[in-house]
């Protein structure tokens, strides 16, 4: 039971918050929802066209009460409550929940969440491209049981493709999209057990560069996986950690660049510059690796050296929608994740509302008619924020009280367990007494762990364009690409895109024609 001070100090805090006047006129909020109202009837015209292009956006460990308060932040950062702000992903008209669990998992980890959206098969946990029937780190458990993603679907289409991710290249996301791998640790050889060697298997870099020799755009970090052990990083120079790891010699950026036809422009950068000049109308191949290892968060990143998410999106895009066939294109937002792995929710919305600015750029830059983007999450995490802060709170700030319990302040954001647990004295630490607005401040959190868990709760898949309306009510997570396939008019259920019209509308499948034939005889 909440005690009677409680209530008088939180209902003093909210009434003398900043209520818009506009908000305290109910025919606001009739017009308000009048209109969206109006915009929903509007959605029973269902775009059925083929998605011509595909969109995939991956926010990495993006659970709901992520979104949320990264909407809270994002009109923060443009001088607002917050609260009433739309992210990008809020404007999409269809939403429906994922159930994000590993056929061995109940709380999954990215690598056998990303093969169930990716490849459309539920796999095990630390697994990538292959199904339940490969177990994590037994190499010879991989061969017959790899699984092929919508990114190869889309290749074998004709269609250009591409990967932009803020981690490295060959991690847990993007790694699903083109490897076949018992373990998402093994980034190089270097990673990998001497057994796993022995029994035939490639590290997940090597595949990247040899699996689908003609992925159109990769960008991100990893480049220390791509070049021989010690060779010096060309940006660090001097910091051993960034140095090459390849035990087999291989320098897999010489070798990307040799399995392109001589008659084809393949391009390797390596920071914003060249990134931000590139001219997109003379590339035919894209390979950007900016970092060594994963690319920096958006609040630390160097603007001389590091191209933001949405800049790599916007050229990635641009490059990629040359091909007259349309593209798939998947995007992580992959530091998400990392943040509130360290308890850093500064870190992780921060990122979280640099990808909506990417998903707002890529709209910018497509069409409805012809492009279907989802938006959605691989797992949550055990994040939160309440205790009844008033409006316009800042999403970093204090609740409006101290514990009832403890006599101490605390924040509105906590986790349920990471590296926040903090005793001083033998009670929990004063949050007043340090900086809890820092960019590196780590939340407390209820059980002290070095890192924070994923949640297991169902997370949101937003989606646009054609057939974005077969996402809807609660989906298991390989749906997902399923359904992108089937607006695209790709992998293997093809029925309904036998007589593609020219406007782009797939025709009626077999059995709506014999429907309507059957509906004309009885009419005639």
């Amino acid at each position: 039971m909440i005690s009677p001070f409680l209530v008088l100090a939180i209902g003093t805090c909210l009434t003398n918050s900043l209520v818009p006047e506009k908000e305290k006129d109910p025919n606001y909020w009739r017009e308000q929802a009048q209109q969206t109202l109006k915009n929903a009837l509007v959605l029973q015209n269902l775009n059925t066209n083929v998605a011509k292009n595909v969109i995939m956006f991956l926010g990495d460990g993006m659970g709901v009460s992520t979104v949320t308060a990264a909407r809270i932040l994002k009109g923060q950062l443009h001088h607002r409550t917050g609260e009433e702000t739309r992210l990008e992903m809020d404007k999409f008209p269809f939403v429906a929940l994922s159930k994000t669990y590993n056929t061995n998992a109940q709380v999954p980890d990215s690598a056998g969440t990303a093969t169930a959206y990716l490849c459309g098969v539920k796999a095990n946990e630390g697994t990538v491209g292959v199904s339940a029937a490969t177990e994590r780190g037994r190499c010879n458990t991989t061969q017959g049981n790899e699984v092929t993603s919508i990114l190869r679907w889309a290749r074998d289409a004709g269609k250009s493709v591409g990967i932009v991710t803020t981690t490295r290249v060959n991690h847990a996301t993007p790694s699903a999209a083109y490897a076949h791998s018992a373990d998402r640790d093994w980034y190089s050889d270097n990673e990998m057990p001497p057994e796993a060697l022995r029994q035939g298997c490639k590290d997940i870099a090597y595949q990247l560069m040899h699996n689908i020799k003609d992925i159109t755009v990769i960008m991100g970090g990893g480049r220390k996986y791509m070049y021989p052990k010690n060779k010096t990083d060309v940006e660090y120079q001097v910091d051993e950690k960034a140095r090459g790891t390849r035990l087999d010699g291989l320098d897999l950026v010489d070798i990307w660049k040799s399995l392109k036809p001589k008659y084809k422009h393949a391009r390797y950068i390596w920071n914003r510059t060249d990134l931000l000049t590139l001219d997109p109308s003379t590339v035919d191949y894209l390979l950007g690796l900016f970092e060594p290892g994963d690319m920096q968060y958006e609040l630390n990143r160097n603007n001389m050296t590091d191209p933001s998410l949405s800049e790599m999106v916007e050229v990635a895009i641009r490059v990629l929608k040359k091909n007259p066939k349309g593209f798939f294109l998947l995007v992580e937002g992959g530091r998400i994740d990392h943040g509130h792995h360290e308890g850093k929710a500064k870190q992780a919305l921060h990122e979280a509302v640099e990808m909506d600015r990417a998903i707002g750029r890529a709209g910018d830059l497509t069409s409805l008619e012809d492009t279907l983007t989802v938006v959605t999450a691989d797992h949550s995490h055990v994040f939160t924020f309440g205790g009844y802060t008033p409006r316009g709170n800042s999403i970093f700030g204090l609740a409006p009280m101290v514990s009832d319990t403890d006599k101490k302040p605390f924040t509105a954001i906590l986790y349920g367990n990471g590296p926040g647990y903090k005793v001083v004295g033998g009670e929990r630490e004063n949050v007043s007494m340090v900086d809890y607005a820092h960019n590196n401040y780590q939340a407390q959190s209820a059980v002290p762990l070095r890192h924070e868990t994923h949640g297991g709760e169902d997370v949101a898949v937003f989606a646009k364009g054609p057939m974005a309306h077969l996402l809807h009510g609660v989906h298991e997570q390989n749906y997902i690409p399923h359904v992108m396939a089937y607006a695209s008019c790709i992998g293997a259920n093809l029925d309904h895109c036998t007589w593609a019209s020219a406007a782009g509308s797939p025709a009626p499948g077999p059995l709506l024609l014999l429907l309507a034939l059957l509906l004309f005889i009885s009419l005639v």
